[in-house]
């Protein structure tokens, strides 16, 4: 699902049940912590991770051949360096010699192997596993249970990979980056369903301590091949209250701002500004729409509901001008920005008018719709409830809201949806358009919530993936969002924006556009 590297607003809410038994350790922290705001894992298993509140955790435990900078650039990790051939379809990747799991022992080209044929195994149950290694020859074989290993991947010796893809892509080396790429240790993965509460990672963390809805600690990995951490622990405490509240008594050292606090913040003359940083995300919310059900199958219907929202207004109102209203679907800064994207503007007259091209004709012939979203106790987040106020009183049209509990509803959005959904939105995993256009709009993409199909679009999307002209193909990905906007695949919502405060003795903190920060690059001075 994102994945994703999907951005959850309304914070995924954990399940207890599944956590029963988690490990609890006497804690001895060092001098030099840091303190943070969190709430637990869904999982830790990189392989089915598909959400940022795992992944937070799973980035500093695990590590994979290459990772993203602070910059979001391409930079070698456990591959020291890699060759690609002149067909652009066969890598090769040269391992760091002496990279060890936590348990001392070494990583070798086999654990990618295992790693990689796990994560494609249907027994494993990823939701991500397709649209991260199914451009490797064979994948797709294990994916569907036709084969146990994947044939596009050759041991040439302990420390070379060699990986053969069905056609050659400008973006598969970033798909590298993301957790379901990650290695795993076998004997860990093979102790119990249970092992990932254990887990024997690489990353420059080691999981110290779980105690569900309480606290989680990382411990500092002492034999981590880059850059060790400076900090001997980092402390999350989970579900500790609001993070101003916290931040505000010393009992954590960065908290993410939320609206209701917003004034406070950037008040120039206020005691927080100076501490305040702002980061632009490679983020893009969106509501889904059910193209597979009536009414949402009719183009004309989506395009109402588009139209019908004063997305300009909500972001005033709603939102306190933190966020941007998006009419198209790529982020600004990542590639292939179109600043001439035509978009479907707010239009009273207009969406009226799209009703009335349907096969409705008006809208008191519409069936009933509902809007899945998630969350607990019925509270409806105030972002959708403007929202549905919004088509009450400009459409007439009255939409019913149905929470889902986390629990359940996250990782089963695909058969759980009503004729719409809405659960926050989606974060870059990797800046490449690809990321955004394929991956939730191809026909056959996991992430297609919505069931969208279109062949043309599908045909475009190919194209462009397999055209190494970096111009061409960003034209074509360009030509693929205005068709999207244009046939109201989706309904665009807002680019988002980090507000975060960090305290001045914390040094090295940088939040990354896609959400995540190296930890491991930080210290925390005296």
């Amino acid at each position: 699902m994102r994945r994703a590297t999907y951005v959850l607003l309304s914070l995924v809410l954990l399940i207890s049940l599944l956590l029963t038994g988690c490990p609890s350790t006497p804690l001895v922290l060092g001098q030099g912590s840091l303190d943070l705001y969190g709430i637990d894992p869904w999982t830790l298993d990189p392989a089915v991770s598909s959400e940022m509140t795992s992944h937070e955790y799973i980035t500093q435990i695990f590590s994979g051949l290459v990772r993203l900078d602070d910059n979001l650039e391409l930079v070698p990790d456990i591959a020291e360096k890699w060759k690609v051939s002149s067909d652009g379809v066969t890598y090769r990747f040269y391992l760091r010699r002496g990279v060890k799991f936590h348990d001392g022992r070494e990583v070798t080209a086999e654990d990618f192997v295992y790693s990689w044929q796990r994560a494609c195994s249907p027994d494993t149950g990823s939701q991500t596993a397709s649209a991260f290694l199914g451009d490797i020859v064979g994948a797709k074989q294990v994916l569907s249970g036709e084969a146990e290993e994947i044939s596009g991947l050759r041991v040439l010796n302990d420390y070379t990979l060699e990986v053969e893809i069905d056609a050659p892509r400008s973006y598969f080396l970033y798909k590298l980056s993301y957790p379901t790429t990650f290695v795993v240790d076998r004997n860990n993965v093979e102790s119990g369903p249970a092992w990932w509460y254990e887990p024997n990672g690489t990353g420059p963390f080691k999981l110290e301590q779980w105690n569900y809805q309480e606290l989680l600690v990382l411990e500092r990995n002492e034999s981590y091949y880059g850059t060790v951490a400076g900090v001997d622990s980092v402390v999350f405490h989970l579900w500790a209250g609001r993070q101003m509240d916290l931040y505000e008594t010393g009992e954590i050292d960065i908290a993410s701002i939320s609206l209701p606090y917003i004034d406070r913040v950037t008040d120039e003359t206020g005691p927080f500004y100076s501490e305040l940083v702002i980061v632009p995300q490679l983020s893009f919310s969106y509501l889904g729409f059910n193209a597979a059900r009536p009414p949402f199958d009719d183009v004309n219907v989506r395009r109402a509901f588009t139209q019908a929202l004063d997305k300009e207004k909500l972001a005033e109102l709603v939102f306190r001008d933190m966020v941007e209203p998006a009419y198209g679907i790529l982020p600004p800064g990542i590639l292939g920005y179109n600043e001439e994207l035509s978009g479907l503007e707010f239009s009273v007259e207009e969406a009226l008018a799209s009703i009335r091209a349907s096969r409705y004709g008006d809208v008191s012939a519409l069936p009933p719709i509902t809007i899945t979203t998630i969350g607990y106790g019925g509270e409806i987040a105030s972002d959708l409830e403007a929202i549905v106020y919004e088509w009450r009183q400009n459409l007439g049209v009255e939409v019913k809201v149905r929470q889902l509990e986390p629990e359940f509803g996250l990782y089963n959005l695909r058969e759980e949806k009503d004729e719409m959904y809405y659960y926050g939105g989606w974060i870059a995993d990797y800046p490449h358009p690809q990321d955004f256009l394929d991956i939730l709009f191809h026909s056959e993409a996991e992430n297609n919530y919505g069931e969208y199909d279109n062949p043309e679009v599908d045909a475009l999307l190919e194209a462009a993936g397999i055209e190494l002209d970096m111009d061409r193909s960003l034209e074509l990905y360009q030509q693929v969002e205005q068709m999207l906007v244009d046939d109201a695949a989706c309904l665009p919502l807002w680019f988002g924006e980090s507000y975060v405060l960090v305290r001045p003795y914390v040094k090295g903190y940088v939040l990354g556009q896609n959400g995540l920060a190296r930890l491991n690059m930080v210290s925390v001075e005296e």
